[in-house]
């Protein structure tokens, strides 16, 4: 089971490092750096983030607890990915 849990995440490691090749948007791009420079750090990542982001990353949330969220494989048929 360990296995098979372990070749997911290799998986999902080189999906989002093709994905990262493509990604053109600079607001991620440095949300992803904060993120990476905080785990190596040590550092709390939340107190790096812009108060746009961290609102963005709120207001999210909300929409969770809201129930207002769409089913990943509803996204993948919708846009065909």
């Amino acid at each position: 089971m360990a296995k098979k849990l372990k070749m997911g995440y290799e998986t999902i490691k080189l999906e989002l490092i093709e994905w990262l090749t493509k990604l053109q948007d600079t607001n991620t791009i440095e949300y992803l750096k904060i993120v990476k420079d905080s785990r190596i750090s040590g550092n709390e990542w939340w107190n790096d983030l812009t108060e746009g982001q961290k609102t963005a990353i709120e207001r999210g949330l909300e929409e969770i607890k809201e129930g207002k969220v769409v089913a990943h494989e509803e996204v993948v048929k919708k846009y065909g990915l």
